[in-house]
């Protein structure tokens, strides 16, 4: 991408910079914003409607990702001049068809390709590039499932090889937990049943997200963040991760490894096991991370304003970190489709706290529908303040 010819037009003209999403979560319309900030015209595709990014995008349109023929219209009609994955549940091999017809994807249609599920990426870090992960098989059928879990022994983990949020996740611990496991796997996957991954235990201290952004100029990388999981779902986030000097720099230099055999430009979210000074390589996704919600109040550039000036080729000079801070999730558990949040006066009382509320048009089972912001002097003062917040935030079905 030449900087020389970069320019920005205007939406709905002839000049317009057009981005279409494919999805559009609360990490789809934080991207969006963004990108509409800078002029940007932007079309938004997901699986339903009113989505929290469709109720900011300049047009959008409900559809199977899945579904190549319809992705493949869509795209043709829209002409737009970058695709940009914001899930991994999309008809990869339509994006490389369409790359190699003369589109654009982010960070590239292999990315989405390796990342879609969890053989690609694992096979191209562990067996191509020879980076430490977890042991692990990939099964297809119940019996050989068996067969990993018996080869893995306990404890171990399954998931679907495709899936997101810990849906499908289980921990085995003893033989009773196998069966169960398998159907919970079948249930989860984002295409459905299909094959999984068995993973052995890391017998690691903490885990963390590195942040890694390729741009017109190079890799840089936010502040390592640290998060707490439950039912594989992300509940606090902070920065920075305290962690050694050595673990830091391996970590850094397998982030860069990873993301430059993916190619492309944009923002990474690169997981990774740290025990004492050893790094061991966990997953990537292609595009903003659910734990980097915390760079909304951490940082000058969030990861969403990064990944936006990455995809657009535009220089990202310096990324200016705040200090220590936090967030933590609003689940919300239950039936309806008119959700209300109150109490949010005395939520917001505390100083350098922030909220964001996503939008999402209905909850049914247990669902992530908003995200408390903090800063404060220590990690662990940012941690409990953003729990704070989040429990102050009174919710009505």
């Amino acid at each position: 991408m030449s900087l020389e010819n970069l320019s920005l037009g205007t939406p709905f003209s002839s000049t317009a910079k057009r981005v279409l999403l494919c999805g559009g979560g609360e990490l789809g319309k934080e991207v969006a914003i963004e990108l509409k900030r800078l002029g940007v015209e932007v079309i938004v595709l997901d699986r339903y409607d009113n989505t929290p990014a469709m109720q900011i995008a300049d047009r959008s349109y409900v559809v199977s990702m899945l579904d190549g023929a319809a992705l493949r219209k869509i795209i043709e009609k829209e002409q737009p001049d970058l695709i940009v994955p914001e899930i991994e549940a999309i008809a990869t091999d339509t994006l490389i068809a369409l790359e190699n017809e003369g589109f654009t994807v982010i960070p590239s249609a292999k990315a989405a390709h390796l990342t879609m599920n969890r053989e690609g990426i694992r096979r191209l870090a562990g067996e191509e590039l020879a980076i430490a992960t977890s042991n692990y098989q990939f099964a297809s059928t119940e019996a050989e499932y068996q067969q990993a879990v018996a080869a893995i022994g306990f404890p171990c983990v399954i998931k679907p090889i495709m899936s997101s949020s810990g849906k499908g996740q289980s921990v085995l611990k003893t033989a009773a937990d196998v069966a169960p496991a398998w159907l919970y796997a079948q249930e989860g996957g984002r295409a459905g049943a299909g094959k999984v991954i068995v993973e052995g235990f890391v017998d690691f201290d903490y885990e963390i997200t590195l942040l890694t952004i390729r741009h017109s100029g190079g890799t840089s990388f936010c502040e390592a963040i640290g998060h707490v999981q439950k039912n594989g779902d992300y509940q606090q986030s902070w920065q920075p991760q305290a962690m050694s000097t050595e673990a830091l720099a391996k970590s850094k230099e397998i982030a860069e490894k990873v993301t430059s055999a993916l190619g492309g430009f944009g923002l990474f979210g690169v997981e990774l096991f740290i025990k004492g000074d050893e790094v061991y390589f966990s997953e990537v996704s292609p595009r903003p991370h659910d734990t980097g919600m915390v760079t909304m109040i951490s940082q000058d550039l969030s990861e969403f304003a990064l990944h936006a000036r990455a995809i657009l080729g535009l220089p990202i000079p310096n990324i200016h970190f705040h200090g220590p801070s936090a967030s933590s999730v609003i689940l919300v558990t239950g039936e309806s489709d008119k959700v209300q949040f109150s109490n949010l006066a005395q939520a917001l009382s505390e100083p350098n706290t922030d909220l964001r509320l996503f939008g999402k048009p209905e909850v049914s089972g247990t669902r992530r529908m908003g995200v408390t912001l903090a800063r404060a002097d220590t990690v662990e003062q940012a941690v409990q303040k953003a729990i704070r917040v989040s429990k102050a935030v009174a919710v009505e079905l």
